[in-house]
């Protein structure tokens, strides 16, 4: 009859998806035998550790279908190497404020001084804090756009893009956009101003940006929409990476 039951028990937290109560009820059911739990206190705690690893895997699961390419985390940041600007402003942009009131966060400087570091460090601990967020490269972004407006799904691409808390647009600046590219970014970015927010890393100072567009009225709009009520971060710096290939090389001698 025992056997019966956990049999039981196994198949409806299988049929009802509690993997955890499925793996640790028998362990449970002894250590509270010995300590004399009540059956209510014991049916709690072993809901308790499903509800946590429910939390902890959906967590997992919006890390990774955030699509961060690598996972960069504050904690592994040598904050003293940061540019002077972002060292003072990381204390204020990790409680993620900027998140609940939609606003943008726009990091520019040379490469290497840890702007998708950082940008991937607060989206992380978005998804951790259970925020919806995209990680997306700028050109893979202007990729997308054209192959929805060909396949006629951007609407719906423009909905779910729409709806995320947190965007994070790398690379901007890599690569430069025709009219077609540069209105389509400028039309998805739009629709989450003021309401959303969005970090931007870019390598070019915004007197740069017609360097990217065909249409200065547009580079004027894009840049006012962006910025409008942002926070504007200077990481023009020494190069992290280039730092660590000396300090390789170094080693190495």
């Amino acid at each position: 009859m025992e056997l019966e039951i956990k049999d039981n028990i196994r198949k409806y937290s299988k049929e009802l998806r509690m993997p955890t109560i499925r793996s640790q009820f028998e362990s449970d059911a002894i250590e509270a035998a010995k300590e004399g739990v009540s059956y209510e206190k014991y049916l709690c705690q072993l809901m308790e550790k499903e509800y946590h690893t429910r939390i902890e895997n959906r967590k997992t699961a919006q890390i990774r279908q955030a699509g961060f390419p690598q996972k960069h985390y504050l904690h592994d940041l040598n904050k003293a190497l940061l540019p002077e600007q972002m060292q003072q402003l990381l204390p204020s942009l990790e409680r993620l404020d900027f998140i609940k009131e939609g606003q943008n966060v726009v990091m520019a400087g040379n490469p290497g001084t840890g702007k998708t570091h950082v940008a991937t460090g607060l989206g992380i601990k978005a998804c951790q804090q259970n925020y919806k967020v995209l990680f997306v490269t700028v050109p893979r972004l202007i990729t997308q756009l054209r192959e929805s407006h060909s396949e006629r799904t951007l609407r719906q691409v423009e909905n779910r893009f729409e709806k995320y808390d947190l965007v994070i647009c790398d690379e901007f600046g890599y690569v430069s956009f025709d009219k077609q590219g540069a209105e389509m970014l400028f039309t998805h970015l739009s629709l989450r101003a003021g309401r959303k927010s969005t970090i931007i890393t870019t390598n070019l100072s915004f007197d740069r940006w017609d360097e990217l567009f065909s249409d200065p009225v547009l580079t004027t709009a894009m840049v006012d929409r962006i910025t409008h009520k942002a926070h504007i971060v200077n990481m023009n710096g020494n190069s992290f990476r280039l730092r660590e290939t000396k300090e390789m090389l170094n080693s190495q001698a």
